[in-house]
């Protein structure tokens, strides 16, 4: 599936950092928060943030997906077994999160792609920590930059208007 011919985030999927299959058609009716993840940059300090957005909305219908990458400033570990270890030990991470992937350019995940056409060169990543929020219908609702905290009024507004 090429991102020209999705009509939604819902015809993608991640491997999973555990190996598991994420399929977003799985998540549909779900309000979905897309993040592309680093463990060794500024912003990292925001996955504690992430986590507990996780805990208070999850039952609501809150899906969030960590998508580790090291397009920006090489910040990401080299396998999922240094990520796991880091994101566990160090913010006791329980929503999904995606092997390492590719977020920018040509060669991005098959998702960014389609999400990045969606938002256009604007609200595409530039940075590390890029949020897009998706609705319950698999629609980009909304892209927050890599400064815009997860717990801002902004997001949890949106949040709370999808949901």
């Amino acid at each position: 599936m090429t991102n020209q011919s999705a009509t939604c985030a819902h015809q993608f999927s991640f491997n999973g950092l555990d190996g598991q299959l994420i399929n977003l058609s799985d998540l549909k009716g779900r309000v979905i928060l897309v993040i592309n993840t680093a463990s060794k940059c500024g912003f990292t300090p925001q996955y504690q943030a992430l986590q507990e957005l996780h805990l208070k909305y999850k039952d609501q219908g809150l899906a969030i997906i960590g998508v580790p990458s090291a397009d920006f400033g090489n910040q990401e570990f080299k396998n999922s077994k240094q990520i796991k270890n880091f994101i566990c030990q160090e913010f006791a991470i329980t929503f999904l999160m995606s092997q390492p992937e590719t977020v920018k350019g040509k060669n991005a995940h098959p998702f960014y792609l389609w999400a990045n056409c969606q938002a256009g060169f604007i609200g595409s990543p530039k940075w590390n920590f890029h949020k897009y929020i998706i609705d319950k219908q698999g629609r980009l609702a909304a892209w927050f930059s890599s400064i815009t905290k997860p717990a801002s009024p902004k997001i949890i507004s949106t949040i709370n208007n999808l949901l």
